[in-house]
């Protein structure tokens, strides 16, 4: 395994030409144009294992051993050229084995990546057992192998996946320097077996994305068991179940997941392990043990009289009785001539293996001869020429060892020697594809279909015989005439140059790459004896260009800029300046903020682009839960530079290059809702505002200020505890942070800031009955609600914020009322003013005069008060009393408005309009009206009971009856007693 720091490979593609001037780009495409130049030849050694364990016990002691020491190979087993085959290590000093000359395969930190297979990790057998480990999952296994190969492993390898599905456990682990490299891990479990779907049976299959570049699939596999034709269906029909229902998490590069996920099929280079439990047909089973034991015991020639010899001197080495696997149905075979014990009891005659010619398949007598011969009877090469499983590109290494099933536990060499017999087989395989492997498949198809789409126009047109033709092929049919009759024999046409490049391994990856992969290796350890399955290993070296993290980030950050350049020299641009700002962070700091305060802020935007740029700010995404959501309390315009403030623009404005626009933003507090959430402090005064550039970027923003704290918006119980000095003073000097505590101390039976605010309107209200009795321009309002109802007021007063703010900023610091109006109003003007912020703070209690409790109560008590008369008032006035004093703060605040309330009506309310001196004279000294002033009066009691009820009263949902009541109740105590 090597990381070489070179130059791109030659393999690579070469980087793609990006116009960054012409045509936008994305950044991803632009990078991946570029991904010559920040990708570097790698090579690495994967090495894959596959052993079904038969649930012994002692088998996680030989993991060692076989797949990360290399060892348990037996040279006259392995029939290949040893000496010169880059995957194994000689070793002539001390062996840990005891043979001078021991073989091993490459391992320890020479593999990048191992990949081992299980099967039958758990014992099955037990019917309960069976039961249990299906429906709980039993991770003990798991637990167990992990600590067996992470002891193993040299120290820094990481483990990539581990899954288990009932008997089947897939281990993935990699070297310090592979394991940063792999991302996209997706492990996918499909049972096949009880009922079509229990793990008993099934596949584990792990997804990894190598380099950011290569997709490798590995498959673990335990097909259905069996000699018969049916089992091998069943077994046909497993791998299908396999590839139809695998799909893996799509891949993700760079934060970005591709649409769909994947499947089998999808990836690179896919390497499918396991017991497939494919056998040999055709042939008798106690001929292949016959046949075979001959080579095993080194001898074979049957008639001879020289004894049997043991295998390198080594007895029968018994580790547990031996176990019947899963193959219960197989076929029973009459017992073999050769036991046990005359397999292991004289000397070795084996030849020696220098002996043996270059290609030993060409001695009749050598065991890969024998092996030959009994190839062409495996089923699993007979179902991929029939097209029936793996015929899709799937490809296996040369067989040159001895079947992997089966042996008795503890020996080497020694078949199935129970009362069944088993036949030996090829049951544990490992298969790999690449590619352009699935590529050619699947264009031999196409090519099929469209051929034979072909034949059966012309036949449609009579065009089927030709005369002309000298013979006909019939590829159904013919093919099996070609082979001698002989099903399962698959004879192609022999391509030279498709030959030398599938020799090659070369393949262009999904993501444009060049990889090669070449199989180093495909044998056995027959030397590892606690199974009645031999480990079939296979180690392949692939070299891919990588992704070098380091040169991609470089490479991310050039192109960005670039593409940001190249961009911007064709895209609209502003430029935005905060005027008073010190930070230039372009950020707009209000400052204090107070209830109905208006802040103002200009911003300059100027269009510093070659084209005009058209603008306009965003507006903010709103919810209908939100009361404030119909009124902002930020709101933007713009307004040429010299131009004056009426002179607004548009929503969107278009500058042509080098003109300037000012923004202005206003910030103001003006809702309840968000009052009280500031007051809560669950909220803050803070936004961004998105200034947003057709065909450009967006600017953001940042708007703040600090919220200071107000009497609007809270509740009677917190407003009777701010002392003398007004509520901002208080929250500061007691470092109160949201809601007043209710355990501070009580300084008032009621709001101060409502007597002060009831007494300021009683006052006005006298001033300007003598204004109007005094001037003779001076013409009061008549209508009855006057100056509470809102309709009644000047022009404009609306839009009078900032004396309305003053006011409120009077309350919020216990100062004078009236110096906060400017002293040229009327006194008509300035009782308008405080009726109105009387009403917003009556409206912002949080609780109300009458809390919903006490209201519901006086609901229960008065049923009938709609259809009460008013003599029966003074009563009904002395209940409602009751009730309100349970809550002596509300009842005390309820009370005082009502009666200045009542006295303002009366003021107000003239004994006649033809005397004007009379009236006077009747309002300075509250002598009975005649009746025409008491009608006066109680249509204006009437109206300000209208006004005040929804604001005095809190409840659930009103009604016209509720409303009617809250009216008479409000009126009720309006009336003067002397009325009554």
């Amino acid at each position: 395994m090597t990381n070489r720091s070179s130059p791109p490979s030659e393999h690579s593609i070469d980087s793609e030409p990006v116009d960054l001037g012409s045509t936008p780009q994305s950044l991803a495409r632009a990078v991946h144009a570029r991904r010559a130049e920040y990708v570097r030849p790698h090579k690495v050694r994967v090495k894959i294992g596959t052993w079904n364990i038969a649930a012994c016990p002692g088998t996680d002691k030989d993991l060692a051993s076989w797949l990360v020491a290399g060892g348990g190979l037996d040279k006259s087993f392995a029939r290949m050229d040893l000496s010169r085959n880059t995957a194994v290590e000689h070793r002539r000093l001390k062996s840990t084995d005891g043979d001078a000359d021991s073989v091993h395969l490459v391992g320890g930190n020479e593999i990048g990546l191992y990949v081992l297979g299980l099967q039958e990790v758990v014992d099955l057998s037990l019917t309960r057992d069976y039961v249990n480990r299906t429906v709980y999952t039993d991770n003990s296994p798991m637990d167990r192998w992990q600590g067996a190969i992470e002891a193993a492993l040299p120290p820094g390898y990481q483990r990539i996946a581990a899954e288990q599905m009932t008997g089947l456990l897939l281990l993935i682990y990699a070297s310090p320097e592979i394991a940063p490299t792999i991302t996209n891990v997706s492990t996918k479990q499909v049972g096949t077996g009880v009922l079509g779907y229990f793990g008993n049976k099934g596949a584990v299959t792990t997804r990894i994305v190598l380099g950011e570049t290569t997709r490798m699939v590995f498959v673990n596999c335990h097909l259905a068991s069996g000699a018969g034709a049916s089992y091998l269906d069943r077994r046909c029909w497993d791998v299908g179940q396999i590839l139809s229902k695998t799909q893996f998490d799509p891949v993700v590069h760079s934060g970005v997941a591709e649409d769909d996920g994947e499947k089998i099929g999808d990836e690179d280079f896919a390497f499918w392990l396991g017991d497939l439990n494919f056998r040999l047909d055709g042939l008798p089973g106690e001929d292949i043990r016959r046949l075979l034991t001959l080579h095993t015991r080194g001898e074979y020639d049957l008639t001879s009289d020289k004894p049997s010899a043991p295998l390198d001197g080594e007895g029968v080495i018994v580790m547990k009785k031996n176990t019947d696997s899963d193959d219960e149905d197989d076929t029973t075979i009459p017992p073999s001539v050769h036991s046990a014990e005359q397999s292991f009891d004289s000397e070795t005659s084996l030849p020696d293996p220098d002996d043996f010619p270059e290609d030993p398949s060409q001695d009749p007598t050598s065991l890969q001869a024998t092996l030959d011969s009994l190839l062409p009877h495996d089923q699993l090469r007979r179902v991929i020429a029939q097209r029936k499983a793996f015929e899709d590109g799937w490809r296996e290494g040369p067989i040159t060892f001895l079947p992997s099933y089966k042996y008795d536990v503890g020996t080497v060499g020694l078949f199935d020697s129970s009362e069944k017999r088993r036949s030996p087989s090829w049951c544990d395989r490992i298969l790999y594809r690449t590619r352009r492997d699935k590529m050619i498949h699947d264009k031999r198809i196409a090519d099929e279909k469209a051929a034979k789409q072909k034949d059966e126009e012309m036949k449609s047109r009579g065009l089927e015989e030709d005369d002309d033709v000298l013979f006909s092929y019939n590829p159904d049919t013919d093919a099996d005439d070609q082979a001698g009759g002989k099903p399962g024999l698959d004879y192609d046409e022999y391509d030279e140059a498709a030959d030398s490049q599938d020799q090659a391994g070369e393949v262009v990856t999904k993501e444009g790459f060049v990889d090669r992969i070449s199989q180093d290796i495909y044998t056995s350890h027959q030397r590892i004896t606690s199974s009645d399955h031999k480990p079939i290993i296979s180690v392949f070296t692939l070299e891919y260009d990588a992704v070098v993290p380091e040169l991609k980030a470089k490479l991310h950050a050039e192109v960005a800029r670039e593409l940001d350049r190249a961009e911007n020299e064709g895209r609209p641009g502003v430029t935005l300046v905060v005027e008073g700002n010190k930070d230039n962070d372009n950020a707009v700091d209000f400052g204090q903020v107070a209830f109905l305060e208006r802040k103002t802020a200009v911003v300059m935007i100027a269009n510093t682009s070659g084209v005009p740029a058209t603008f306009s700010f965003v507006e903010t995404p709103t919810t209908e839960e939100s009361d404030c959501a119909c009124l902002s309390w930020l709101k933007t315009f713009f307004i040429r530079p010299d131009e004056a403030m009426y002179d607004r623009l548009g929503r969107t404005v278009t500058l042509e290059p080098g003109e300037t626009v000012l923004a202005h933003i206003e910030a103001q507090v003006s809702t309840i809702f968000h009052l009280r959430s500031l007051n809560d402090r669950q909220d803050k005064i803070e936004d961004v505002l998105v200034l947003r550039v057709e065909d450009g970027r967006d600017h953001f923003i940042p708007v703040r200020g600090m919220w200071l704290p107000t009497c609007f918006g809270r509740s009677i119980d917190e407003l009777i505890r701010v002392p003398d000095g007004g509520i901002r003073k208080f929250v500061s000097d007691m470092g109160i942070k949201g809601t007043i505590p209710y355990d501070s101390d009580v300084h008032c039976s009621a709001p101060k800031e409502l007597f002060k605010l009831t007494e300021a309107i009683q006052t006005l209200a006298e001033r300007c009955v003598a204004d109007e009795a005094m001037l003779e321009d001076l013409k009061l309002p008549q209508d009855p609600g006057w100056p509470l109802d809102a309709s009644t007021w000047s022009a404009g007063l609306m839009e009078q914020d900032a004396i309305k703010a003053g006011i409120v900023a009077a309350l919020d610091t216990d100062t004078s009322i009236f110096e906060a109006m400017p002293v040229e109003l009327s006194s008509a003007h300035k009782l308008e003013l405080l009726s109105a912020v009387l009403l917003l703070f009556l409206a912002s209690l949080v609780d109300g005069l009458v809390p919903p409790h006490l209201w519901a109560k006086l609901s229960t008590c008065l049923p009938s008060l709609t259809s009460l008369p008013e003599a029966a008032w003074p009563d009904v006035k002395n209940q409602v009393l009751d009730v309100l004093s349970t809550a002596p703060n509300h009842n005390i605040a309820f009370v005082f408005l009502t009666s200045t309330v009542s006295r303002i009506a009366s003021e107000l309310s003239p004994a006649t309009s033809a005397d004007p001196s009379r009236s006077l004279s009747r309002r300075l000294s509250f002598r009975k009206s005649d009746d025409d002033g008491t009608r006066r009066r109680r249509v204006r009691e009437k109206r300000y009971a209208e006004i005040m009820g929804p604001l005095a009263f809190r409840g659930n949902e009103k009604d016209r009856g509720m409303k009617e009541k809250e009216r008479i109740v409000i009126e009720m105590f309006l009336r003067r007693e002397a009325d009554g």
